[in-house]
């Protein structure tokens, strides 16, 4: 996996949007992290840590602050790499996706579809 900040020199201008399928649940969760690398605990693991959070204190995001709460004394969350949905490094002014005029290529994939299938 890459790390951000050894990488072409890029520093703390971009970060990671991890969307991962939590086991317990079954629901979507969506973090952001400066770091994604390879875990120790394994090749089918990656470590996501240095967790960043929206403080923006205009608009208060109840699911930001849950996540917020839930990782603020996580060093370092290691993931199986089946249970994640996708990674994205954007840059420090990205604020999500938003789709002004053009809808004809959305694509949206029902949460079963994302399931791992049984064998």
């Amino acid at each position: 996996m890459a790390q951000n900040e050894t990488q072409g020199g890029k520093g703390r201008d971009t970060y990671f949007v991890i969307t991962y399928r939590e086991q317990q649940e079954g629901k979507l969760v969506t973090l952001k992290a400066r770091a994604v690398t390879d875990s120790s605990l394994g090749l089918s693991f990656i470590a996501i840590s240095d967790f960043v959070f929206s403080t923006n204190g205009l608009v208060v995001n109840p699911t930001e602050e849950d996540l917020k709460k839930r990782f603020e004394n996580v060093k370092t969350l290691h993931l199986s790499i089946y249970t994640i949905i996708s990674i994205e490094e954007v840059g420090a002014e990205h604020d999500g996706l938003s789709f002004k005029k053009d809808k004809s290529n959305l694509v949206v994939l029902s949460p079963e579809q994302h399931q791992p299938r049984d064998k």
